[in-house]
């Protein structure tokens, strides 16, 4: 099942739109944005005089006002009314990132939005961030419906956060403007079910070419194989890549595995795109996400018959950033950049140099 980057940045975890209502700001301003208003000390507010909004405050210069956190009950297939109110006196906010986890199963980007006639190239970073260009970048206000997804009992959490330049989906930290804000919506008591682990069949990384342009990167958040030379946008996106040996310190690696930041180290080739040019935004800041490999003692039987999140919590985080000579029926121990645990499943290997040699593996994942 291998995934491709499509130009709208489609997440498969995305289930359902989000629709933005455009208020206040004009049309030759290009923004969907509002100038903030006074909400009231609860954070909630009337729209059309019944139905109540979950609101988050954010103020730079006046934090005493700050709503970090809002909640709203829902009924699965109904829509929650949510505001969201960024307010900088200094700090220049560039984009804004936006999380759903729906019951527990993870944090996965939220960007399907129905803009009505706006368009969306516009609105939308490559990344899948919200470009915040066409705004006021020291005073963001916008109204939405948050969908309730199709569960039965559990919490559907909703994160926002603002940044300074490119940020990261899995990192809220990064390069923040302001804070994280969150917006609860319970249905039925609220009670999750027990996590269970993320898994992804038939992922195939073919070998890599010097020039980026094979798909030998993949994504442990949204399950997507890529090529390197696809652009800096989705560099955050990047967890490990595959290569088999090539000269140097690498001539006896054969079927390899190396996290993106040891990956040119790794494979004794400096890729390109791999690292930022000169030229790119947040250059100087720029990272590269680290992953821990190791040698699993459980079998192939072992591996399919976890279910539970908690199965992977013995998984020890090991120093090696790279793992070699692997061969079908391996079964691979990893931490990823953000402290999750996993494992990797070799399914089928055809070695070698070519572009079109590959690996082939499932994981399983913690949300």
């Amino acid at each position: 099942m291998k995934k491709h980057m499509q130009n709208s940045l489609n997440f498969s975890f995305i289930i359902v739109a989000l629709t933005f209502f455009i208020t206040a700001c004009s049309a030759d301003e290009g923004s969907i944005f509002e100038t903030p208003q006074d909400t009231g000390q609860d954070g909630m507010e009337n729209m059309d005089g019944t139905d109540e909004v979950a609101t988050l405050i954010f103020n730079e210069s006046d934090p005493s006002k700050n709503i970090l956190i809002s909640e709203a009950n829902g009924e699965v297939g109904s829509r929650v009314r949510a505001r969201v109110i960024f307010t900088s006196s200094t700090t220049t906010q560039r984009r804004l990132y936006i999380t759903q986890n729906i019951a527990g199963t993870g944090d996965m980007p939220f960007n399907d939005f129905d803009l009505g006639d706006t368009d969306l190239t516009k609105v939308l970073k490559a990344d899948g961030s919200i470009d915040l260009d066409g705004a006021n970048k020291k005073e963001i206000d916008f109204t939405f419906e948050l969908p309730v997804p199709d569960v039965t009992n559990g919490l559907i959490v909703y994160s926002f956060w603002t940044t300074k330049g490119k940020g990261d989906f899995r990192d809220p930290t990064k390069r923040i403007a302001l804070g994280v804000g969150t917006i609860t919506v319970k249905v039925g008591a609220g009670t999750n079910p027990f996590a269970t682990v993320r898994k992804f069949e038939g992922i195939k990384l073919f070998a890599p070419d010097q020039f980026g342009k094979t798909e030998s990167f993949f994504s442990l958040l949204n399950e997507t194989v890529y090529k390197i030379n696809q652009g800096p946008e989705f560099r955050a996106f990047w967890d490990f890549g595959y290569y088999c040996g090539a000269s140097g310190s690498s001539a006896n690696d054969d079927a390899s595995f190396a996290s993106t930041k040891a990956y040119d180290a790794s494979f004794g080739f400096d890729v390109e795109g791999l690292k930022p040019a000169d030229t790119e935004e947040d250059m100087a800041e720029e990272t590269l996400n680290e992953m821990f490999f190791a040698k699993s003692g459980k079998s192939t039987t072992d591996f399919d018959g976890i279910a539970l999140a908690s199965d992977l919590d013995g998984i020890d985080k090991s120093t090696n950033q790279k793992i070699t000579n692997l061969t079908v029926d391996d079964v691979i121990e990893f931490v990823d950049n953000y402290g999750k645990k996993g494992l990797i499943k070799i399914t089928a290997i055809q070695a070698g140099f070519g572009n079109n040699d590959f690996i082939e593996f499932s994981v399983k994942i913690q949300p």
